[in-house]
């Protein structure tokens, strides 16, 4: 996909590189940010046109812009990681572009062609690649996380698609989401707050259904839990996801199964490739409803042995136990989360190009 489509707009004054090096030794997790930006203009009359990389800094935006009013807005998150041979790829970027395709059909977006989605990642990095951090180790889990993002910018107050969208991408490197690394970490359950309902927002990935989670978030973190769970709407009975990671079960018979995606759960990417790589580990993965007693029963009796959460920004990080406002439910000992760590390393090996990939999941970015 070519980059020349892309108007380049050079930053006059780029991050120095002693400071750039700084930076990469100790980034964070969405703190710092690469020194361009990669922009689409869409309008209901020309399509989308405007390609171009430029510096990175504010937007400017109308105070009756459709976005500040209506939250007509999608999103993705996505990383570049740097392989042994100085190469910089990306992981299964076509998953994400057909699911920002989805998500801009359920807000009334205009919808984005795998040509511009993958170009302008590609586009971004041909400047930004000296961003990409480069792994000290096979633990260092560091990358450049990629935002790309929609919204709805036309000049107007009224409830009507936006005629007016622009389309950016943004860069940020990256360590581990989690500080801890893969030490389980305690989930919360939310038994008040839902994340979506049938026929809503659920499947798309949109600023509101993290607005929505942000409430319950706040309750896990005065329990002392790093992450929320969420149950059905209709029932109040149906794990469906964290705040923003799929759940995964693992069974002593060797089953592994995560809850069966409708309307209201985010098709994740993780998701996806969990289950294609369990299968190549000789598990037997399931997607089907599964219920809080069926984890409080399972945890008791040892017939689920683990159960871990995953996305793009942690990867696959094991669940320690669940607290809700009656009980914490564990898992019966402490096995070492193998199936996971098994996963989590068969995951960033193919993501760092240490294995072959035999799936076809990179992408070369630069």
């Amino acid at each position: 996909m070519p980059t020349e489509r892309f108007e380049l707009l050079p930053n006059a004054a780029p991050t120095a590189d002693a400071v750039r090096e700084e930076i990469l030794a100790n980034p964070g997790f969405g703190q710092y940010f690469t020194d361009h930006m990669a922009h689409v203009r869409w309008t209901l009359d020309a399509g989308w046109h405007g390609r171009e990389v430029r510096p990175y800094g504010p937007l400017t935006l109308d105070p009756a812009a459709a976005v500040l009013h209506y939250a007509q807005e999608i999103f993705e998150g996505i990383k570049a990681y740097r392989h042994a041979d100085g190469s910089i790829w990306t992981f299964r970027p076509e998953k994400n572009a057909e699911r920002f395709r989805r998500s801009a059909r359920r807000l009334a977006l205009p919808e984005l062609t795998d040509e511009d989605f993958i170009g302008s990642l590609k586009a971004l990095l041909a400047q930004d690649h000296a961003w990409v951090p480069t792994p000290r180790s096979e633990a260092d889990e560091c990358s450049l996380y990629l935002r790309p993002f929609m919204i709805a910018s036309e000049k107007f107050l009224g409830v009507r698609p936006a005629q007016e969208v622009d389309y950016y991408v943004i860069a940020s490197p990256a360590a581990a989401y989690f500080k801890g690394g893969v030490e389980p970490v305690s989930i919360w359950l939310s038994e008040h707050y839902k994340r979506a309902a049938p026929g809503g927002t659920g499947f798309a990935k949109c600023g509101g259904n993290y607005a929505a989670s942000l409430a319950a978030q706040k309750e896990a973190s005065a329990q002392g839990c790093g992450q929320v769970a969420f149950l059905d709407a209709a029932e109040n009975k149906w794990i469906e996801e964290l705040g923003g990671m799929n759940l995964f079960f693992v069974f002593k018979d060797g089953r592994i199964a995560t809850p069966r995606l409708t309307d209201t759960i985010l098709e994740g990417v993780t998701r996806d490739s969990v289950l294609t790589l369990a299968r190549d580990e000789g598990l037997t993965p399931e997607e089907r409803p599964i219920s809080i007693d069926e984890w409080r029963e399972g945890a008791a009796s040892g017939e689920i042995t683990e159960v871990f959460a995953c996305g793009t920004a942690a990867v696959i990080t094991p669940v320690g136990e669940l607290v809700t406002e009656q009980e914490r439910i564990r898992l019966l000992g402490d096995n070492g989360n193998p199936i996971a760590k098994r996963l989590r390393a068969k995951l960033l090996d193919l993501q760092y190009g240490r294995v072959e990939d035999t799936h076809g999941w990179l992408t070369r970015l630069v």
